[in-house]
């Protein structure tokens, strides 16, 4: 090739690579404003649909982060970058007011749930829950899968549970216990543990669990998700994530998931 058809073919090629730059430009959004939410991981599903109503009509981009409640609690302690805090009970919110690093007056309760007692989707095993009910005997040789009832809220309602109901000390020792609820979740839903205890939108999130019953509202402390801002936080879009998450169209999206919005 003359060196004029190099030079032509340089050129096409670069003119190539700009129109492709161009195109993916086009298709890159801006976002005004960046909002951090740590968030309990029961809320993944219900609260990713719910942000993709959110942000592109405020121009907002949310970034959230889901674990237990008491490991975003601690992080935040820490000094983690966080905007918004959603827990899974009051006690980690509190936790937080308490070392006054969450903004009191813009706390609200956002909804509540059920707990719920599962097997694997095969399983045929049935029962009513009720005082004294056979939990033990139900389990066999396996274990049941909660998450850690010392510190995560999920695991705390099913203990506070099995206690009310006089069934915890004879399972106390035969426990799985996961890091957060979607951990004890997935031990029942790979087969690793025949029952276990999560919240009810959780077993909704699996296809490969089943609920085999509900436990009765009075047996356990009121589960209720609190959300509030982070102290420190500089991001004004904050405030309005959280009036969001409170309006009709954020409720209805909660509650298609299986949680009841605080109204």
């Amino acid at each position: 090739m003359c060196p004029g058809g190099k030079l032509w073919s340089a050129l096409y090629r670069f003119a190539a690579a700009a129109t492709v730059l161009t195109l993916l430009s086009l298709h890159t959004v801006v976002y005004a404003q960046n909002v951090s939410v740590f968030a309990a991981v029961s809320l993944n599903e219900a609260l990713d649909e719910a942000l993709v109503l959110f942000e592109r009509p405020a121009n907002i981009r949310v970034v959230p982060s889901y674990a237990a409640s008491s490991a975003l609690a601690r992080q935040i302690q820490s000094g983690a970058p966080a905007d918004v805090f959603i827990s899974a009970d009051t006690e980690w919110m509190d936790y937080l007011a308490e070392r006054k690093l969450i903004d009191v007056a813009t706390r609200s309760n956002l909804m509540t749930n059920r707990m719920v007692l599962i097997a694997p989707a095969a399983s045929s095993v049935q029962t009513e829950i009720r005082p004294g009910f056979g939990l033990s005997q139900m389990l066999g040789d396996g274990r049941l899968s909660v998450a850690d009832p010392d510190s995560v809220p999920a695991g705390k309602y099913a203990k506070a549970a099995l206690m009310t109901l006089g069934v915890w000390n004879s399972v106390e020792r035969r426990l799985v216990r996961g890091e957060n609820v979607r951990a004890a979740l997935n031990f029942v839903a790979r087969g690793e543990a025949p029952l276990g205890i999560v919240y009810r939108t959780d077993a909704y999130a699996e296809k490969k669990v089943r609920i085999v019953a509900t436990f009765a509202p009075d047996t356990h402390p009121p589960i209720v998700y609190p959300a509030a801002m982070v102290v420190g936080s500089r991001v004004p879009a904050a405030r309005q994530l959280l009036d969001f998450l409170r309006s009709q169209r954020a409720r209805a999206i909660f509650e298609k998931h299986g949680f009841i919005a605080v109204r």
